[in-house]
């Protein structure tokens, strides 16, 4: 798929305005018939001049628990571009429903650092639309420069699940073989995860999706409890997993059982020294520690 001249926005958009969008795109859907189309929108998105603020980046590194600081975490540069994001997916010629995305998987590469002074411009695309054994999955890829530049400082892959959704054209992969058995290791941290936990995340990041606000508006979704925010999960993992991986790193993450709130975490996580002692990689692995279910696991290495 060849991208096209990017649709440019005059500001970030609003996300719940999309949730509203979205919920309506659904209704005609139902009404009018199954989207059957097998084709990702070719033009991405883009906001030039976004700022932040001073403010909402404090509050966000205190609820993270990342360092004091005038640089911009890689989990705050997710959230600040997640709305554009999902204003690609919810253009009406995008194929799958946004509603009910389960999210899979994150990649990030922070190439160099960005500080909260600076002016960005911020790109976001969908692309590989692909069979799942339980759906079709899409990747949606984000961008952030600084103002002006063609440099990429920030660059994000989420890749999401539409359950149950087969399109036409898209085969679904050969089953893949089970994943081991999970044996528990010794944390090295244990979360208390209050009831307010998805509130909080939302008041940081602007994400207020229903499924993590409250038990009624979950349950409204068919969840039986609100579940924490996967990106406030991996976030919060990479700033527990310290300032040793230095100005450049990539950070992924896989989701595999949602966080239901309120509820106790335990993580574990591990270091890798590359020559001379250095800092090479971390990993990191997440679970329930009353079921023992396993609720993520990422690393972050050095680029």
């Amino acid at each position: 798929m060849t991208v096209q001249q990017p649709v440019v926005l005059a500001e970030m958009p609003s996300l719940s305005k999309l949730y509203v969008n979205a919920a309506a795109q659904a209704a005609r859907r139902r009404l009018l018939g199954t989207h059957d189309s097998s084709v990702l929108p070719a033009e991405s998105h883009e906001v030039r001049g976004v700022t932040v603020g001073v403010e909402n980046l404090t509050a966000y590194q205190h609820l993270i628990g990342e360092t004091a600081s005038d640089v911009l975490p890689a989990g705050f540069i997710h959230a600040i571009a997640f709305p554009l994001a999902m204003s690609v997916m919810n253009r009406d010629d995008f194929p799958l429903p946004l509603l009910g995305m389960i999210h899979l998987r994150n990649s990030v590469e922070q190439r160099s650092p960005l500080v909260f002074t600076d002016v960005l411009d911020i790109t976001a695309r969908v692309e590989n639309l692909r069979g799942h054994r339980a759906g079709t999955q899409v990747d949606v890829v984000a961008e952030v420069r600084r103002a002006g530049s063609s440099d990429v400082h920030w660059c994000g892959v989420s890749t999401y699940l539409a359950k149950g959704v087969f399109l036409p054209g898209i085969d679904k992969p050969t089953a893949t073989a089970p994943k081991a058995d999970f044996t528990a290791p010794d944390p090295t941290a244990l979360w208390h995860l209050g009831v307010d936990t998805g509130r909080a995340y939302a008041a940081v990041s602007g994400d207020f999706n229903p499924i993590h606000l409250s038990v009624l508006s979950a349950k409204a979704l068919g969840m039986r409890r609100s579940i924490a925010h996967g990106m406030y999960l991996a976030s919060r993992a990479l700033a527990d997993a310290g300032p040793a991986r230095g100005d450049s790193f990539r950070w992924d993450v896989e989701f595999e059982a949602p966080v239901f709130l309120p509820s106790r975490v335990a993580l574990e996580i591990a270091t890798e020294q590359g020559g001379a002692g250095a800092w090479k990689r971390s990993s990191f692995v997440a679970w329930s520690p009353r079921s023992g279910r396993r609720h993520f696991s990422g690393t972050v290495s050095a680029l």
